[in-house]
Protein backbone atom coordinates (compact mmCIF):
# COMPACT_ATOMS: atom_id res chain seq x y z
CA UNK A 1 0.00 0.00 0.00
CA UNK A 2 2.57 2.69 0.79
CA UNK A 3 4.69 1.77 -2.27
CA UNK A 4 1.41 1.78 -4.45
CA UNK A 5 0.72 5.54 -2.96
CA UNK A 6 3.83 6.83 -3.00
CA UNK A 7 4.30 5.96 -6.91
CA UNK A 8 1.11 7.81 -7.92
CA UNK A 9 1.32 10.74 -5.03
CA UNK A 10 3.45 13.07 -6.91
CA UNK A 11 1.02 12.81 -10.69
CA UNK A 12 -1.77 13.43 -7.62
CA UNK A 13 -0.42 16.50 -6.32
CA UNK A 14 0.83 17.76 -9.65
CA UNK A 15 0.17 16.64 -12.56
CA UNK A 16 -3.23 15.76 -12.17
CA UNK A 17 -4.23 18.66 -9.65
CA UNK A 18 -3.39 20.91 -12.49
CA UNK A 19 -5.33 18.59 -15.12
CA UNK A 20 -8.27 19.00 -12.45
CA UNK A 21 -8.13 22.85 -11.69
CA UNK A 22 -8.03 23.94 -15.34
CA UNK A 23 -10.68 21.52 -16.78
CA UNK A 24 -13.18 23.07 -13.75
CA UNK A 25 -12.62 26.23 -15.83
CA UNK A 26 -15.93 27.05 -16.67
CA UNK A 27 -15.08 27.96 -20.34
CA UNK A 28 -13.98 23.99 -19.96
CA UNK A 29 -17.33 22.87 -19.07
CA UNK A 30 -18.24 19.54 -21.07
CA UNK A 31 -20.97 20.33 -24.21
CA UNK A 32 -22.80 18.34 -27.05
CA UNK A 33 -22.29 18.53 -30.52
CA UNK A 34 -25.40 17.09 -32.19
CA UNK A 35 -24.70 17.15 -35.87
CA UNK A 36 -20.98 16.68 -37.87
CA UNK A 37 -20.70 19.06 -40.94
CA UNK A 38 -22.51 16.79 -43.13
CA UNK A 39 -25.91 17.03 -40.66
CA UNK A 40 -25.31 13.35 -39.52
CA UNK A 41 -26.30 13.01 -36.06
CA UNK A 42 -23.35 12.09 -34.12
CA UNK A 43 -24.15 13.40 -30.68
CA UNK A 44 -20.30 13.86 -29.55
CA UNK A 45 -19.29 14.49 -26.10
CA UNK A 46 -17.05 17.46 -26.18
CA UNK A 47 -14.56 17.69 -23.30
CA UNK A 48 -11.37 19.81 -22.72
CA UNK A 49 -8.08 17.76 -23.58
CA UNK A 50 -6.90 18.20 -19.56
CA UNK A 51 -9.94 16.13 -18.71
CA UNK A 52 -8.78 13.27 -21.35
CA UNK A 53 -5.71 13.00 -20.79
CA UNK A 54 -6.30 12.56 -16.97
CA UNK A 55 -8.85 10.09 -17.84
CA UNK A 56 -6.91 7.78 -19.21
CA UNK A 57 -3.69 8.31 -17.30
CA UNK A 58 -5.96 7.09 -14.64
CA UNK A 59 -7.59 4.22 -16.14
CA UNK A 60 -4.38 3.08 -17.53
CA UNK A 61 -3.38 2.14 -13.75
CA UNK A 62 -5.70 -1.01 -13.72
CA UNK A 63 -6.98 0.05 -10.59
CA UNK A 64 -10.05 -2.52 -10.78
CA UNK A 65 -7.61 -5.58 -12.20
CA UNK A 66 -7.37 -8.54 -10.27
CA UNK A 67 -3.83 -8.30 -10.12
CA UNK A 68 -4.82 -4.85 -8.00
CA UNK A 69 -5.02 -5.59 -4.31
CA UNK A 70 -8.02 -4.29 -2.75
CA UNK A 71 -6.18 -2.16 -0.18
CA UNK A 72 -3.72 -0.94 -2.96
CA UNK A 73 -6.96 -0.38 -4.75
CA UNK A 74 -8.29 1.47 -1.79
CA UNK A 75 -5.32 4.04 -1.45
CA UNK A 76 -5.09 4.51 -5.34
CA UNK A 77 -8.78 6.02 -4.76
CA UNK A 78 -8.41 7.96 -1.72
CA UNK A 79 -5.58 10.12 -3.23
CA UNK A 80 -7.02 10.56 -6.66
CA UNK A 81 -10.30 11.74 -5.22
CA UNK A 82 -8.69 14.53 -3.44
CA UNK A 83 -8.73 16.03 -6.62
CA UNK A 84 -12.59 16.59 -6.96
CA UNK A 85 -15.38 14.95 -9.25
CA UNK A 86 -12.86 15.99 -12.07
CA UNK A 87 -14.65 13.70 -14.38
CA UNK A 88 -12.94 11.26 -12.71
CA UNK A 89 -14.83 9.36 -9.48
CA UNK A 90 -17.93 8.91 -11.18
CA UNK A 91 -16.25 6.74 -13.90
CA UNK A 92 -15.01 4.94 -11.80
CA UNK A 93 -16.88 4.41 -9.40
CA UNK A 94 -19.48 3.71 -11.93
CA UNK A 95 -17.09 1.29 -13.71
CA UNK A 96 -16.55 -0.22 -10.46
CA UNK A 97 -19.94 -1.12 -10.01
CA UNK A 98 -20.48 -2.73 -13.82
CA UNK A 99 -17.29 -5.02 -13.04
CA UNK A 100 -18.70 -6.17 -9.54
CA UNK A 101 -22.16 -6.74 -11.48
CA UNK A 102 -20.24 -8.67 -14.44
CA UNK A 103 -18.02 -10.89 -12.01
CA UNK A 104 -21.36 -11.90 -11.08
CA UNK A 105 -23.01 -12.59 -13.69
CA UNK A 106 -21.10 -12.32 -17.03
CA UNK A 107 -22.50 -15.39 -18.65
CA UNK A 108 -21.91 -15.08 -22.68
CA UNK A 109 -19.39 -13.88 -24.87
CA UNK A 110 -20.76 -9.95 -25.13
CA UNK A 111 -20.51 -9.84 -21.38
CA UNK A 112 -17.63 -11.42 -20.56
CA UNK A 113 -15.46 -8.98 -23.15
CA UNK A 114 -17.01 -6.30 -21.63
CA UNK A 115 -15.55 -7.38 -18.48
CA UNK A 116 -12.31 -7.98 -19.97
CA UNK A 117 -12.41 -4.73 -21.29
CA UNK A 118 -13.43 -2.91 -18.00
CA UNK A 119 -11.40 -5.02 -16.13
CA UNK A 120 -7.75 -6.07 -16.92
CA UNK A 121 -7.58 -3.66 -20.72
CA UNK A 122 -7.73 -4.76 -24.29
CA UNK A 123 -4.04 -3.59 -25.93
CA UNK A 124 -3.67 -1.69 -22.61
CA UNK A 125 -6.70 0.30 -23.21
CA UNK A 126 -9.38 -0.20 -20.23
CA UNK A 127 -13.35 0.52 -20.71
CA UNK A 128 -15.52 3.32 -18.72
CA UNK A 129 -18.50 2.38 -17.67
CA UNK A 130 -21.79 4.54 -16.91
CA UNK A 131 -25.10 3.80 -15.06
CA UNK A 132 -28.27 4.94 -16.79
CA UNK A 133 -31.10 3.89 -14.10
CA UNK A 134 -32.92 7.46 -12.98
CA UNK A 135 -36.04 8.02 -15.09
CA UNK A 136 -38.03 11.60 -14.58
CA UNK A 137 -41.10 10.02 -13.28
CA UNK A 138 -39.40 7.65 -11.02
CA UNK A 139 -35.95 9.32 -9.82
CA UNK A 140 -34.60 7.10 -6.70
CA UNK A 141 -38.24 4.99 -7.21
CA UNK A 142 -36.32 2.45 -9.42
CA UNK A 143 -39.46 0.34 -9.75
CA UNK A 144 -41.12 2.93 -11.06
CA UNK A 145 -38.93 3.04 -14.50
CA UNK A 146 -41.12 2.77 -17.76
CA UNK A 147 -38.37 2.15 -20.12
CA UNK A 148 -38.95 -0.92 -22.49
CA UNK A 149 -36.97 -3.80 -23.40
CA UNK A 150 -37.74 -5.78 -25.85
CA UNK A 151 -36.17 -9.12 -26.54
CA UNK A 152 -34.18 -9.86 -29.64
CA UNK A 153 -31.83 -13.09 -30.32
CA UNK A 154 -29.59 -13.54 -27.61
CA UNK A 155 -29.99 -9.23 -27.00
CA UNK A 156 -32.92 -6.71 -26.44
CA UNK A 157 -33.42 -3.70 -27.47
CA UNK A 158 -33.92 -0.65 -25.53
CA UNK A 159 -36.62 1.66 -25.75
CA UNK A 160 -37.54 5.21 -23.91
CA UNK A 161 -36.44 7.74 -21.72
CA UNK A 162 -33.35 8.39 -19.04
CA UNK A 163 -33.23 11.08 -17.25
CA UNK A 164 -30.27 11.33 -15.41
CA UNK A 165 -27.10 9.50 -16.76
CA UNK A 166 -23.79 10.41 -15.66
CA UNK A 167 -20.45 9.39 -17.61
CA UNK A 168 -22.37 9.89 -20.53
CA UNK A 169 -18.99 9.75 -22.46
CA UNK A 170 -18.12 5.98 -21.63
CA UNK A 171 -17.81 2.88 -23.40
CA UNK A 172 -20.55 1.24 -21.50
CA UNK A 173 -23.95 1.94 -19.45
CA UNK A 174 -25.37 -0.36 -16.73
CA UNK A 175 -29.79 0.46 -17.57
CA UNK A 176 -32.92 -0.69 -15.75
CA UNK A 177 -35.65 -1.66 -17.97
CA UNK A 178 -38.73 -3.27 -18.14
CA UNK A 179 -38.91 -6.41 -19.72
CA UNK A 180 -41.93 -6.66 -22.13
CA UNK A 181 -45.14 -7.79 -20.30
CA UNK A 182 -43.42 -7.89 -17.44
CA UNK A 183 -44.31 -5.68 -13.96
CA UNK A 184 -40.40 -6.34 -12.63
CA UNK A 185 -37.73 -4.60 -13.75
CA UNK A 186 -34.38 -6.19 -15.51
CA UNK A 187 -30.47 -4.76 -15.70
CA UNK A 188 -29.16 -4.79 -18.94
CA UNK A 189 -25.40 -3.79 -20.09
CA UNK A 190 -24.99 -1.60 -23.95
CA UNK A 191 -22.52 -0.71 -25.96
CA UNK A 192 -22.60 2.96 -26.70
CA UNK A 193 -21.13 2.62 -29.88
CA UNK A 194 -21.88 0.41 -32.71
CA UNK A 195 -19.00 2.19 -34.20
CA UNK A 196 -16.73 4.50 -31.97
CA UNK A 197 -14.40 5.60 -34.82
CA UNK A 198 -17.33 6.77 -37.08
CA UNK A 199 -19.32 8.11 -34.40
CA UNK A 200 -22.33 5.96 -34.66
CA UNK A 201 -24.31 5.68 -31.76
CA UNK A 202 -26.38 2.54 -30.69
CA UNK A 203 -29.41 3.44 -31.37
CA UNK A 204 -29.63 6.23 -28.73
CA UNK A 205 -29.81 10.20 -28.40
CA UNK A 206 -27.73 12.41 -26.32
CA UNK A 207 -30.80 15.31 -25.71
CA UNK A 208 -28.98 17.66 -23.38
CA UNK A 209 -26.04 18.12 -20.47
CA UNK A 210 -27.06 18.82 -17.46
CA UNK A 211 -26.27 22.40 -15.86
CA UNK A 212 -25.46 21.24 -12.43
CA UNK A 213 -24.10 23.09 -9.27
CA UNK A 214 -21.37 20.92 -8.87
CA UNK A 215 -19.14 18.28 -10.83
CA UNK A 216 -19.64 20.43 -13.38
CA UNK A 217 -16.81 18.29 -15.33
CA UNK A 218 -18.67 15.52 -15.28
CA UNK A 219 -20.84 15.09 -18.32
CA UNK A 220 -24.40 14.28 -17.23
CA UNK A 221 -27.24 13.92 -19.78
CA UNK A 222 -30.44 13.05 -20.40
CA UNK A 223 -30.72 10.30 -23.23
CA UNK A 224 -33.77 8.75 -25.55
CA UNK A 225 -32.99 4.89 -26.01
CA UNK A 226 -34.66 4.21 -29.52
CA UNK A 227 -33.48 0.48 -29.86
CA UNK A 228 -30.05 0.62 -28.05
CA UNK A 229 -29.27 -3.12 -28.01
CA UNK A 230 -28.34 -3.88 -24.83
CA UNK A 231 -27.39 -7.80 -22.85
CA UNK A 232 -29.56 -9.12 -19.87
CA UNK A 233 -26.76 -9.32 -16.83
CA UNK A 234 -28.72 -11.72 -14.00
CA UNK A 235 -32.05 -12.83 -13.50
CA UNK A 236 -34.70 -10.51 -15.03
CA UNK A 237 -36.97 -10.51 -11.71
CA UNK A 238 -34.21 -9.75 -9.70
CA UNK A 239 -33.04 -6.32 -11.05
CA UNK A 240 -34.47 -4.24 -8.76
CA UNK A 241 -32.44 -6.07 -5.83
CA UNK A 242 -29.12 -6.46 -8.01
CA UNK A 243 -28.77 -3.31 -8.64
CA UNK A 244 -29.75 -1.89 -5.16
CA UNK A 245 -27.33 -4.60 -3.76
CA UNK A 246 -24.23 -4.31 -5.77
CA UNK A 247 -24.22 -0.97 -8.21
CA UNK A 248 -25.64 1.05 -5.62
CA UNK A 249 -23.76 0.10 -2.89
CA UNK A 250 -20.80 -0.31 -4.20
CA UNK A 251 -21.59 3.90 -5.61
CA UNK A 252 -22.62 4.25 -1.93
CA UNK A 253 -19.51 3.13 -0.17
CA UNK A 254 -17.13 5.13 -2.91
CA UNK A 255 -19.29 8.21 -1.72
CA UNK A 256 -18.22 7.59 1.81
CA UNK A 257 -13.98 7.40 0.88
CA UNK A 258 -14.32 10.46 -1.59
CA UNK A 259 -15.94 12.44 1.61
CA UNK A 260 -13.45 11.58 3.22
CA UNK A 261 -10.63 11.91 0.68
CA UNK A 262 -12.52 15.48 0.57
CA UNK A 263 -12.37 16.61 4.65
CA UNK A 264 -8.26 15.15 4.79
CA UNK A 265 -7.64 17.67 1.53
CA UNK A 266 -9.38 20.47 3.51
CA UNK A 267 -8.43 19.70 6.75
CA UNK A 268 -4.68 19.86 5.72
CA UNK A 269 -4.65 22.77 3.44
CA UNK A 270 -6.48 24.74 5.81
CA UNK A 271 -3.86 24.10 8.33
CA UNK A 272 -0.80 24.71 5.91
CA UNK A 273 -2.52 28.29 5.34
CA UNK A 274 -2.99 29.45 8.84
CA UNK A 275 0.61 28.28 9.90
CA UNK A 276 1.45 30.24 7.08
CA UNK A 277 -0.79 33.42 7.00
CA UNK A 278 0.46 36.01 9.51
CA UNK A 279 -2.32 38.65 10.86
CA UNK A 280 -1.80 40.88 13.63
CA UNK A 281 2.02 39.75 14.10
CA UNK A 282 1.22 36.07 14.39
CA UNK A 283 0.20 33.12 12.43
CA UNK A 284 -3.71 33.06 12.12
CA UNK A 285 -3.62 29.16 13.32
CA UNK A 286 -2.04 30.56 17.30
CA UNK A 287 -5.41 32.38 17.45
CA UNK A 288 -7.70 30.06 19.72
CA UNK A 289 -10.72 30.71 17.63
CA UNK A 290 -8.95 29.31 14.74
CA UNK A 291 -7.28 26.63 16.82
CA UNK A 292 -10.31 24.96 17.86
CA UNK A 293 -11.77 25.06 14.33
CA UNK A 294 -8.18 23.51 13.41
CA UNK A 295 -8.85 20.44 16.07
CA UNK A 296 -12.75 20.05 14.98
CA UNK A 297 -11.18 19.68 11.23
CA UNK A 298 -8.45 17.36 12.34
CA UNK A 299 -10.34 15.48 13.99
CA UNK A 300 -13.69 15.26 12.02
CA UNK A 301 -11.10 14.16 8.85
CA UNK A 302 -9.53 11.50 10.83
CA UNK A 303 -12.46 10.23 12.07
CA UNK A 304 -14.18 10.10 8.71
CA UNK A 305 -10.94 8.61 7.06
CA UNK A 306 -10.30 5.63 9.65
CA UNK A 307 -14.15 5.26 9.33
CA UNK A 308 -14.22 4.69 5.63
CA UNK A 309 -11.39 2.18 5.97
CA UNK A 310 -13.26 0.01 9.02
CA UNK A 311 -16.16 -0.24 6.57
CA UNK A 312 -14.16 -1.47 3.63
CA UNK A 313 -12.63 -3.94 5.81
CA UNK A 314 -15.94 -5.27 6.77
CA UNK A 315 -16.72 -5.35 3.26
CA UNK A 316 -14.04 -7.13 2.28
CA UNK A 317 -14.95 -9.54 5.12
CA UNK A 318 -18.21 -10.32 3.04
CA UNK A 319 -18.11 -13.78 1.11
CA UNK A 320 -18.14 -13.32 -2.55
CA UNK A 321 -19.13 -9.20 -2.24
CA UNK A 322 -22.13 -7.31 -1.99
CA UNK A 323 -25.01 -9.21 -3.45
CA UNK A 324 -28.40 -8.64 -4.49
CA UNK A 325 -30.87 -9.16 -1.57
CA UNK A 326 -30.57 -11.08 1.40
CA UNK A 327 -30.37 -15.08 1.22
CA UNK A 328 -32.09 -16.90 3.80
CA UNK A 329 -29.66 -20.23 2.92
CA UNK A 330 -26.64 -18.78 4.66
CA UNK A 331 -25.73 -19.03 8.12
CA UNK A 332 -26.83 -16.76 10.82
CA UNK A 333 -23.50 -14.89 10.92
CA UNK A 334 -22.94 -14.33 8.03
CA UNK A 335 -26.45 -12.87 7.22
CA UNK A 336 -26.23 -10.64 9.90
CA UNK A 337 -22.64 -9.63 8.57
CA UNK A 338 -24.23 -9.40 5.35
CA UNK A 339 -26.95 -6.81 6.85
CA UNK A 340 -24.79 -4.43 9.04
CA UNK A 341 -22.41 -4.02 6.49
CA UNK A 342 -25.39 -2.96 3.67
CA UNK A 343 -26.42 -0.54 6.41
CA UNK A 344 -23.52 0.77 6.94
CA UNK A 345 -22.30 1.54 4.00
CA UNK A 346 -25.70 3.60 3.36
CA UNK A 347 -25.28 4.92 6.90
CA UNK A 348 -21.71 6.65 5.64
CA UNK A 349 -23.06 7.89 2.71
CA UNK A 350 -25.93 10.04 4.57
CA UNK A 351 -23.44 10.95 7.16
CA UNK A 352 -19.60 11.44 5.71
CA UNK A 353 -21.11 13.19 2.55
CA UNK A 354 -23.20 15.63 4.70
CA UNK A 355 -19.76 16.01 7.10
CA UNK A 356 -17.87 16.51 4.08
CA UNK A 357 -19.86 19.78 2.70
CA UNK A 358 -19.59 21.30 6.55
CA UNK A 359 -16.17 20.52 6.64
CA UNK A 360 -15.16 21.70 3.76
CA UNK A 361 -17.54 25.09 4.49
CA UNK A 362 -15.45 25.64 7.57
CA UNK A 363 -11.83 25.25 5.99
CA UNK A 364 -12.67 27.79 3.23
CA UNK A 365 -13.62 30.53 6.29
CA UNK A 366 -9.82 29.96 7.32
CA UNK A 367 -8.97 31.42 3.98
CA UNK A 368 -11.00 34.48 5.01
CA UNK A 369 -12.39 35.93 1.66
CA UNK A 370 -9.92 33.76 0.11
CA UNK A 371 -11.62 31.20 0.85
CA UNK A 372 -14.44 31.62 -2.00
CA UNK A 373 -11.71 32.25 -4.84
CA UNK A 374 -12.31 29.37 -7.08
CA UNK A 375 -8.46 30.52 -8.30
CA UNK A 376 -6.82 30.66 -5.06
CA UNK A 377 -7.76 26.91 -3.82
CA UNK A 378 -9.54 24.17 -4.91
CA UNK A 379 -12.13 24.23 -1.81
CA UNK A 380 -14.61 25.91 -3.29
CA UNK A 381 -15.37 23.16 -5.77
CA UNK A 382 -14.82 20.56 -3.51
CA UNK A 383 -17.60 22.24 -1.53
CA UNK A 384 -19.47 22.17 -4.85
CA UNK A 385 -18.70 18.73 -5.66
CA UNK A 386 -19.95 17.59 -2.43
CA UNK A 387 -23.16 18.85 -1.98
CA UNK A 388 -23.67 16.83 -5.23
CA UNK A 389 -22.05 13.79 -3.15
CA UNK A 390 -24.95 14.05 -0.47
CA UNK A 391 -27.39 13.43 -3.02
CA UNK A 392 -26.35 11.30 -5.55
CA UNK A 393 -27.26 7.94 -5.07
CA UNK A 394 -30.13 8.24 -2.96
CA UNK A 395 -30.40 11.48 -0.60
CA UNK A 396 -30.61 11.25 2.96
CA UNK A 397 -34.19 11.10 3.79
CA UNK A 398 -34.80 8.33 1.45
CA UNK A 399 -31.91 6.19 2.70
CA UNK A 400 -32.81 6.74 6.38
CA UNK A 401 -36.40 5.68 5.74
CA UNK A 402 -34.88 2.75 3.84
CA UNK A 403 -33.08 1.89 6.46
CA UNK A 404 -35.84 2.12 8.66
CA UNK A 405 -37.91 -0.24 6.78
CA UNK A 406 -35.16 -2.72 6.32
CA UNK A 407 -34.46 -2.92 10.16
CA UNK A 408 -38.29 -3.83 10.42
CA UNK A 409 -38.09 -6.47 7.83
CA UNK A 410 -35.30 -8.28 9.66
CA UNK A 411 -36.98 -7.46 13.23
CA UNK A 412 -37.70 -11.82 13.37
CA UNK A 413 -34.05 -12.71 13.02
CA UNK A 414 -31.69 -9.55 14.05
CA UNK A 415 -32.95 -7.31 16.75
CA UNK A 416 -31.98 -3.33 16.00
CA UNK A 417 -30.72 -3.39 19.99
CA UNK A 418 -28.31 -6.08 18.74
CA UNK A 419 -27.54 -5.16 15.36
CA UNK A 420 -26.26 -1.58 17.12
CA UNK A 421 -24.59 -3.47 19.51
CA UNK A 422 -22.74 -5.59 16.92
CA UNK A 423 -22.42 -1.84 14.92
CA UNK A 424 -20.53 -0.68 17.47
CA UNK A 425 -18.16 -3.48 18.70
CA UNK A 426 -15.39 -2.44 21.12
CA UNK A 427 -17.09 0.62 21.80
CA UNK A 428 -17.42 1.58 25.87
CA UNK A 429 -21.06 0.41 26.91
CA UNK A 430 -22.34 3.70 28.17
CA UNK A 431 -22.23 5.24 24.76
CA UNK A 432 -23.73 2.45 22.94
CA UNK A 433 -26.81 1.90 25.34
CA UNK A 434 -28.48 4.87 24.71
CA UNK A 435 -27.96 4.98 21.40
CA UNK A 436 -29.47 0.85 21.09
CA UNK A 437 -32.19 1.94 23.26
CA UNK A 438 -33.04 4.96 21.03
CA UNK A 439 -32.77 2.62 17.77
CA UNK A 440 -35.08 -0.03 19.53
CA UNK A 441 -37.59 2.92 20.13
CA UNK A 442 -37.90 4.77 17.01
CA UNK A 443 -37.60 1.57 14.56
CA UNK A 444 -40.96 -0.28 16.25
CA UNK A 445 -42.89 2.95 15.30
CA UNK A 446 -45.22 1.70 12.12
CA UNK A 447 -43.55 3.42 9.81
CA UNK A 448 -41.79 6.58 8.52
CA UNK A 449 -44.28 6.73 6.05
CA UNK A 450 -47.30 8.22 7.88
CA UNK A 451 -47.83 12.36 7.43
CA UNK A 452 -49.18 12.76 10.97
CA UNK A 453 -47.14 15.03 14.00
CA UNK A 454 -45.87 11.90 15.69
CA UNK A 455 -44.31 10.27 13.19
CA UNK A 456 -42.58 13.96 11.80
CA UNK A 457 -41.04 14.37 15.34
CA UNK A 458 -39.88 10.42 14.68
CA UNK A 459 -38.43 11.05 11.70
CA UNK A 460 -36.45 14.16 13.17
CA UNK A 461 -35.17 11.93 16.05
CA UNK A 462 -34.01 9.20 13.81
CA UNK A 463 -32.42 11.20 11.46
CA UNK A 464 -30.06 12.97 14.88
CA UNK A 465 -29.59 9.53 15.58
CA UNK A 466 -27.94 8.46 12.45
CA UNK A 467 -24.99 11.34 12.86
CA UNK A 468 -24.86 10.02 16.39
CA UNK A 469 -24.32 6.13 15.26
CA UNK A 470 -22.15 6.93 12.69
CA UNK A 471 -19.82 9.30 14.60
CA UNK A 472 -19.25 6.41 17.69
CA UNK A 473 -18.49 4.26 14.84
CA UNK A 474 -15.97 6.62 12.96
CA UNK A 475 -14.76 7.14 16.48
CA UNK A 476 -14.06 3.80 17.04
CA UNK A 477 -12.51 3.28 14.59
CA UNK A 478 -9.98 5.88 14.83
CA UNK A 479 -9.65 5.02 18.35
CA UNK A 480 -8.38 1.43 17.00
CA UNK A 481 -5.95 3.43 14.80
CA UNK A 482 -4.51 5.26 17.61
CA UNK A 483 -4.17 2.32 20.06
CA UNK A 484 -2.03 0.80 16.96
CA UNK A 485 -0.23 3.56 16.49
CA UNK A 486 0.59 3.99 20.08
CA UNK A 487 1.56 0.23 20.66
CA UNK A 488 3.90 0.33 17.26
CA UNK A 489 5.78 3.61 18.82
CA UNK A 490 6.27 1.38 22.25
CA UNK A 491 7.37 -1.29 20.29
CA UNK A 492 9.99 0.81 18.05
CA UNK A 493 11.28 2.64 22.08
Amino acid sequence: MDRTARSISPLVSKRWRELAEEAARIENRPSVLHYDGHGRRIDRIQRPMETEAMESEIFSLGVFSSQTPMWSRLVQLLLIYQNGEACIACPMVCTEGLIALLDRFADNPHTQAILQHCKEGVDGQFGIGAQYLSEIQGGSDVPANVVEAVPDGDSWKLYGPKFFCSATHADYAVVTARPQGSDKVGIFVMHSWKNKEKEERNNFTVDRIKWKMGTTELTTAEITLDGARAYQVGPLDRGVANVTGIVLTTSRLTVGLSSAANMVRAAREARLYAEFREAFGQPIAHYPLVAGQLQNLDHRAQSTLAGAFSVYRDFLSLPDGFRGGLSADEPDPIRRLRFRVRELVMLQKVVASMDSTDVLREAMSIFGGHGIMEDFSALPRLFRDSAINELWEGPRNVLLTQMHRDLQRVAGWYSTRQFVQDLLSGTPEEVVEPLAAEAAQLVAHKSLLTPDQETIEVARRWDRLADDLMHAYQDQALSEVTHSSDQHSSKVS
